[in-house]
């Protein structure tokens, strides 16, 4: 499973606003500095956000953007489904009807048990956790084949 770029985009664009705490509204443009991002990409994503009520735009002279909830109020999965919709590790757990072989099939409820342990996951995490929490040191960090041993 591969992560849009837009997700990773749009939660680094959420966690920038929350660790600017009550300093006020943020600028996309100086969002994009700091991230290294392009301003266009992220005032398309920051327009998704908007519309899954998790941002607000504020005009005029000292407008920008802050979060439409506390940190602590917006999960991971918040923001996921605000920038892409709830994301399915097949299509046919959304719309089952889209593979033949649904009623059949021995591995749609392994990926749709699967799914769920990562929604769960995602919903428990919150951007104040994240804001939070310190980052593991490359040798913390479990490389990827190690967790995928059975």
């Amino acid at each position: 499973m591969k992560l849009s770029t837009t997700i990773r985009y749009g939660t680094r664009l959420m966690l920038d606003m929350a660790k600017q705490g009550d300093k006020g509204p943020v600028r996309i443009r100086t969002i994009a500095k700091r991230q290294g991002i392009s301003e266009k990409y992220l005032e398309k994503i920051v327009r998704l956000l908007r519309k899954g009520g998790l941002v607000d735009g504020l005009r005029g002279p000292g407008g920008g953007y802050v979060l439409a909830l506390p940190p602590d109020k917006i999960t991971m999965a918040d923001i996921l489904e605000a920038v892409q919709g709830k994301v399915e590790l097949c299509p046919c757990l959304d719309e089952p009807e889209a593979c033949i072989k649904h009623l059949s099939c021995k591995t749609r409820k392994v990926w749709g048990e699967i799914n769920q342990i990562i929604w769960t996951k995602l919903q428990g995490i919150s951007l104040a956790d994240l804001r939070d929490s310190v980052c593991p040191s490359e040798e913390e960090m479990e490389p990827a084949d190690k967790l995928m041993q059975f």
